[in-house]
């Protein structure tokens, strides 16, 4: 016999069995979960045969309870009505679905960490540096430029004295110009220039030094007896000179820079004495990491001499960074020889500079009591706290007995096993007493390195045993270079810019977009993140809000703005009526497009990912765009609709397409544009909000008003600076703890330094590993 039933999945048939169930309003959403869902998706939403992904994310209850009423049952939806997926919704929500829930089955934990790359790296400068004395950063930019009437640097022939805020000259074939008034001008065949001070790193890397003249040079970085470059006998027509020197971000290294115009090879002055005057011209550039060679500005030069800097520059295989932060959890041979090569690296270090560290010459009579102070404080600051006497005895004592009379071998000795040490690797591992422990955790998520000597007086005092006292030295440390350069890292990362973009562009469509031009870019957006790490009141909204972009003559000219060709960069209103803060800028809407076209899904991935914090997930299989000129008739929007329609991308294209869509007024290279392949552009888009409510809104501006209003761009900020600063998983220090973080960071007027404050104060806080709540 035939049956005339329409034929349903087992997850309907389950339904139907159990139809009174499903209308008896009483019955709570956990038995409609197991009598309904479990089957399929298993008991705690786990998954099973036929749907196997688990039913984890981080919609709200009310985004849940929607997706729910429009899509289950598979295949008869209509048979649950909307307060039953409500009640299914809240179940899941709070049993298994939601990051709390997940938290509460798999308690997240304060794991034990190594020390990262950067922090490794950092450990070491810092340490040698406390040995050097640091002087106190003033507010000065440029270098002393000191220029001499003369083959030589004679005292009585220096006519000028000053700070250069670049070295960037072309003296033509004249000399150096001078006061109307100087009883002496430069001979325009001879003269000396000495350029001295120190430069500034704002991020670690490799840079690539690069002196431009056609006369004889000497540059010294960091390193003050050895010359990185020597031309000072200079032959051929070489005009270029280049070194590379790892810099390590948020210190200043030593830089002289000596230029000489002068007569070269076999004095003729007698058979030739009126020779011609030649050309010339001098710049000292440099090539940041990832970045086109460029003239070293002023903000990154001081004439303050500061001493060298100990830079480690043995390879570290990569930090893990799965979990969207870096994190020292995993250890590796490859981990575990770099930590070998950097220690031999830095022990070799040390005993090259024995002298100067220690203050021990090495014929006098007071050496070993010299030296053996030294490498007592070099443990006890590399390790983070007091030795104690067993510790002494381990780290000092029987490696100056092993070395016998050979001082440099005891020191050797010494800094291989205080830096082999768990104790120096791991530090929280290290036993320290509880005070240095804060000291430590507190030193290592401002700046990524150990605890300067304030920090260990306080601890040495029991001054750190309250929050109080624990922000107060927060407060401080954010002034510190290491901690502004830490907090603009992390702006860049929260933009998924940390690493610098080539940002390649179609050269017929955009024939004027270079190297050159997108390194300007990315120096642009790092002047307004710039603004806001330096800024005592730094309001988290005007990341969103703010109309002003920084803008020199190359940008001016491309992006339609009124400067001269050799502007400096400035604050510019450029398109203030279209544009509005990070959303808009250039360099994040050239990086979040293809060579030459538009691409609203990674810009709507951008936004909807990286700064709301949605649980965006890859597509199942690799996504290649439609190619514009298979639908030439379409705008890019059109062509996303159509390539995006399917069922199976709904679920996430919903969501980031809207968004994406709100910056189609701005093309590949981040112009504003009316039309698109002749057809105006839309640009409206809308969200659906984690409290239910769906936000529309049309162009950039509108969506950057809503972003910095929103509370879920507030929550998601808060809980990445954590990640960043912290380097562990939030809800370890309490499942509310990332709304009380945004609560906090509401109350206080959202202000981004206050955040960074509280982020410390906590993650510097003796760790509980609380248990969730049963």
């Amino acid at each position: 016999m035939t049956s005339s039933l329409p034929k349903f999945g087992p997850a309907v048939v389950a339904l139907l069995a159990f139809v009174p169930f499903a209308n008896a309003q009483e019955k709570s959403g956990e038995v409609i979960y197991r009598q309904m869902c479990a089957k399929c998706h298993g008991a705690k939403g786990e998954g099973g045969k036929s749907y196997p992904i688990p039913l984890i994310g981080d919609k709200s209850v009310a985004q849940l309870a929607q997706v729910i009423d429009l899509t289950m049952p598979d295949g008869a939806p209509e048979l649950l009505d909307a307060a039953g997926s409500k009640r299914v919704a809240e179940y899941m929500h709070d049993a298994f679905y939601s990051p709390n829930a997940q938290a509460k089955l798999n308690p997240p934990r304060v794991e034990l960490s190594r020390l990262t790359v950067k922090q490794y790296r950092n450990s070491i400068a810092d340490v040698i540096s406390s040995f050097r004395g640091q002087p106190k950063p003033e507010d000065k930019q440029g270098l002393r430029g000191e220029y001499f009437n003369a083959r030589g640097f004679q005292g009585n022939k220096r006519l000028i004295d000053r700070t250069d805020a670049e070295v960037k000259f072309d003296f033509g074939k004249e000399g150096p110009a001078v006061a109307p008034d100087a009883k002496e001008k430069f001979d325009p065949h001879t003269f000396c220039i000495k350029w001295e001070g120190s430069v500034w790193a704002p991020e670690t890397g490799m840079y690539e030094f690069v002196v431009r003249t056609d006369h004889a040079l000497r540059l010294w970085v960091n390193d003050n007896r050895k010359a990185a470059i020597d031309a000072w006998v200079k032959s051929g027509t070489d005009t270029e000179f280049k070194v590379n020197v790892f810099l390590l971000a948020g210190r200043a290294y030593p830089i002289r820079l000596e230029f000489s115009k002068a007569k070269q090879g076999v004095d003729d002055s007698k058979t030739n004495p009126n020779p011609p005057v030649k050309p010339a011209f001098v710049s000292l550039n440099w090539k940041r990491p990832g970045r086109a060679i460029e003239v070293i500005s002023a903000k990154h030069l001081t004439p303050q001499r500061f001493p060298e800097v100990a830079v480690i520059e043995a390879p570290f295989p990569p930090d893990d960074r799965s979990f969207g932060w870096e994190r020292g959890t995993t250890v590796s041979k490859e981990w575990e020889a770099a930590t070998t090569e950097g220690a031999l690296e830095t022990a070799t270090y040390i005993t090259a500079k024995l002298p100067e560290l220690s203050g021990a010459q090495p014929n006098s009579t007071d050496r070993v009591v010299k030296t053996k102070a030294f490498c007592r404080t070099f443990a006890e600051r590399a390790l983070r706290h007091p030795l104690t006497e067993p510790e002494k005895a381990l780290y000092i004592d029987r490696q100056f007995e092993a070395a016998g009379d050979d001082v440099q071998l005891a020191v050797k000795r010494v800094v291989l096993i205080v830096l082999k040490s768990p104790r120096f690797l791991y530090p929280d591992a290290a036993g320290a007493p509880e005070q240095y422990a804060v000291a430590s955790r507190l030193a290592f998520e401002l700046w990524d390195s150990p605890p300067d000597k304030e920090l260990l007086d306080a601890a040495a005092a029991n001054k750190l045993g309250t929050r109080a006292e624990i922000a107060k030295h927060a407060e401080r440390m954010l002034n510190d270079p290491r901690a502004k350069a830490k907090f603009r890292d992390f702006l860049l990362a929260w933009l998924k810019l940390d690493q610098a973009k080539e940002l390649p562009k179609d050269a017929k469509r955009f024939p004027d977009f270079d190297a050159a031009l997108a390194s300007d870019l990315r120096t642009s957006l790092e002047l307004f993140l710039d603004d806001m790490v330096g800024s005592p009141n730094a309001d988290f909204r005007q990341l969103f809000l703010n109309e002003e972009t920084y803008l020199n003559g190359r940008l001016a000219k491309f992006y339609g703005a009124k400067l001269p060709p050799d502007a400096p960069f400035q604050k510019v209103k450029l398109e203030a009526d279209k544009r509005s803060g990070v959303v808009t800028h250039p360099y994040v809407l050239s990086s979040l497009a293809y060579t030459g076209e538009t691409s609203p899904i990674h810009r709507g991935v951008f936004v909807g990912r990286g700064l709301l914090g949605i649980g965006i997930k890859p597509p199942m299989e690799a996504f290649t765009p439609l190619a514009p000129d298979l639908h030439p008739s379409l705008t890019t929007r059109e062509r996303v609709l159509l390539q995006t329609k399917a069922p199976a991308c709904a679920g996430c294209h919903t969501i980031m397409n809207p968004l994406g869509f709100a910056l189609e007024n701005f093309d590949a290279v981040g112009r504003f544009r009316e039309q698109d392949n002749k057809k105006t552009v839309d640009a409206s888009g809308s969200y659906d909000t984690r409290a239910g409510t769906t936000t529309k809104f049309t162009g950039a501006k509108e969506l950057a008003k809503f972003l910095a209003a929103s509370e879920e761009t507030q929550y998601a900020f808060a809980q990445q600076a954590f990640h960043y600063f912290v380097k562990q998983p939030v809800r370890a220090y309490g499942l509310a703890k990332p709304e009380e973080l945004r609560k906090i960071f509401a109350d206080n007027g959202l202000n981004v330094r206050k955040l960074v404050v509280e982020i410390a104060v906590i993650g510097a806080m003796p760790p509980k590993n609380e248990k969730p709540p049963k």
